[in-house]
């Protein structure tokens, strides 16, 4: 009964995160209007600046998939050209990583679930009250309140990793067998991050199991990148039955994050030094296991930064 509990305590917390995050995403959308298309339109004239209007727009709406499907959406439309499009996808890529960035900064560390009430309670008085009625503004308040009620219900709700030795053994016997366990965990994150339809809500699960103790550093790394690839599915779903350009832009998304994660594969355990020299702290010891989400923000910050380096010469 008790163990019954405790995974519907998690289901819930995942589920007010995940809400949460649409509903913040969702709002900002409304509430920008008709001015994230002018964004897109004028501000992806070369290569560069497409990049920086991607990286903007998705962290303006918190979310990679609701950006990228909007991208093949106006080249559905012939209001994005397929080379404007690519640019801006590849900055979609790194504006998803501030969302693991606010995560490990904030959310470990201070008290969010204090804020999460107040902003709801603001974000109800927008939707509610006739004189001020601004359901956008509303949603985005509530939206940030139900994420860092969900994100402070799931790090209770995460078990002591230390309480069950058994389930200990057992990950660590399957992050246990080198290139094999990265692959497999590069897989499960893929899987997660379809199942959850967000890549930012993905890689929270992942820094809050990782802050339990639940996977180590190179575990978690793994699961990141194998989101990277599965964040790409919800463009390529929203493509089905566009034009050919709308289909060449979602596939163009799927091609760069899986070449990307491809080299990053031949270059893992190098990566993960790298990373860990960039940062205090070690991600490797448990007794300083608060630093791993940050850790974890930056592999995932700057393998988008290398990536989009090393392709972005190729778009026309």
């Amino acid at each position: 009964m008790g163990f019954v509990y405790q995974l519907l305590h998690i289901l819930g917390s995942l589920g007010l995160l995940v809400f949460g995050m649409r509903l913040l995403s969702e709002g900002i959308q409304r509430a920008a209007g008709d001015r994230l298309q002018s964004i897109l339109r004028l501000f992806t004239t070369n290569r560069f600046t497409a990049v920086f209007t991607g990286f903007l727009i998705t962290v303006l709406v918190q979310s990679s998939s609701a950006s990228t499907v909007m991208i093949v959406s106006f080249v559905n439309a012939s209001l994005l050209t397929l080379t404007q499009s690519i640019g801006a996808i590849m900055g979609a890529n790194i504006g998803t990583t501030v969302t693991g960035w606010i995560v490990a900064v904030f959310g470990f560390s201070v008290n969010i679930s204090g804020a999460a009430m107040p902003a709801i309670g603001i974000g109800a008085v927008l939707i509610f009250n006739k004189k001020l009625r601004r359901n956008d503004l509303g949603e985005v308040f509530v939206g940030f309140g139900l994420l860092f009620l969900g994100l402070s219900f799931l790090k209770d709700a995460v078990p002591d990793i230390g309480a069950n030795p058994e389930l200990l053994e057992r990950i660590a016997s399957l992050s246990g067998h080198g290139f094999l366990s990265v692959v497999l965990f590069l897989l499960f994150g893929a899987l997660l991050t379809v199942i959850v339809q967000s890549s930012s809500a993905a890689v929270t699960i992942t820094l809050t199991m990782a802050f339990a103790g639940w996977i180590d550093y190179p575990t978690s790394a793994a699961i990141i990148l194998g989101e990277n690839i599965g964040t790409t599915i919800t463009a390529n779903l929203a493509a089905i039955g566009g034009s050919r350009n709308g289909v060449r832009a979602a596939r163009a998304h799927l091609i760069f994050n899986v070449v990307g994660v491809l080299w990053m594969l031949a270059l893992f355990p190098f990566f993960l030094r790298a990373v860990d020299i960039m940062l205090p702290g070690s991600p490797y010891d448990l007794a300083t296991i608060h630093v791993l989400p940050a850790h974890l923000a930056m592999f995932h910050t700057v393998f988008n930064l290398i990536n989009t380096a090393l392709f972005i010469g190729f778009i026309p």
